[in-house]
């Protein structure tokens, strides 16, 4: 789930962040915060939605995690959203169209949004959660893919990245098999890529010459991988869209994800529920975009169920 997945990617953060002497509140901010915007069915359902709205201006999840924590948080009698910090808004606001960055800088001039028209980079915490996230994904979607029988642990054995380390942990434990053995070669795959990216980030910044915040900036990326271990995750990610997020299942549960989200959508633009909050300023398809980008998947489903009838995941 996206809270599970937001908790693995702040631990990855946090210690990270700790050995490269970066601000560790704030890489857990960012990273807490990071996917509060996605709709329930993931990507699938970010598709469905940003096609729904497409008249409307459009819906991207990174905006909408920004939109959640600026605006839609209701916690103060005094102001709408958190009151958040900017580099914590900045960091949150990982990707952003040039319509919509043009947007945010003609109503907060010099501020999250002018960065995507200057091509800067974020901060060296910023860049540091979305390589988390990319590290915490790919272990979890292995796990996931493995134990729901959609690939096999012989399967992703053959992909070098967890190969390695799978082989590493038969020659520690020639015993293991199973869930311990993924579970083993999963643990040794995620201390090798931390500290790959503790070694290569620490070179980068040496080599570049930083001295500030002001700097990170026009340096480009450099929070990254090895050269040796960017290829390797990459054919990773490779393996597991071929062989996972391809499966005939997943992409049947994506259909489905997305006629949820396309028919929740019509359905409250032409019949709103009595508790749909429309903000000043907002379209209602605005407010009905926001009320299912909050949804999580089982309450899409039971919304979807108890208006069509229809159990379209049974």
């Amino acid at each position: 789930t996206r809270l599970t997945h937001s908790l693995e990617v702040a631990q990855l953060g946090r210690s990270i962040a700790r050995c490269l002497g970066l601000n560790e509140d704030l890489t857990e901010a960012i990273s807490l915060a990071h996917d509060l915007g996605h709709t329930p069915f993931g990507h699938a359902g970010q598709d469905a939605l940003n096609a729904c709205m497409r008249e409307y201006g459009g819906f991207e999840h990174n905006l909408q995690s920004l939109r959640v924590v600026d605006e839609l948080e209701e916690r103060y009698p005094a102001f709408d959203g958190l009151n958040l910090c900017f580099e914590t808004r900045e960091g949150i606001l990982k990707h952003c169209s040039r319509p919509h960055a043009e947007a945010l800088e003609a109503r907060e001039p010099g501020g999250v949004g002018q960065r995507f028209l200057l091509g800067h980079a974020p901060s060296l915490e910023a860049q540091l959660c979305n390589l988390a996230d990319e590290i915490a994904y790919n272990a979890h979607d292995v796990d996931d893919g493995v134990r729901s029988g959609l690939i096999t642990l012989e399967q992703v054995a053959a992909v070098p990245l967890f190969g390695r380390f799978m082989a590493d942990a038969l020659a520690a434990h020639p015993q293991l098999k199973g869930r311990r053995l993924l579970f083993e070669s999963i643990r040794l795959m995620l201390s090798a890529q931390v500290y790959d990216v503790i070694d290569a980030t620490r070179a980068a910044v040496a080599q570049a010459g930083i001295a500030s915040h002001a700097e990170v900036a026009t340096a480009g990326r450099l929070v990254r991988f090895s050269d040796g271990m960017r290829a390797e995750s990459t054919a990773l990610k490779r393996f597991l869209f071929q062989n996972l997020y391809r499966h005939p299942q997943v992409t049947g549960s994506m259909d489905r994800a997305s006629r949820v989200v396309t028919e929740l959508f019509a359905l409250y633009l032409t019949e709103p529920p009595a508790h749909l909050v429309q903000r000043s300023g907002d379209t209602p398809a605005r407010a009905v975009a926001d009320y299912i980008a909050g949804m999580t998947d089982r309450f899409a489903l039971s919304a979807h169920r108890e208006w069509s009838g229809q159990s379209l995941f049974d």
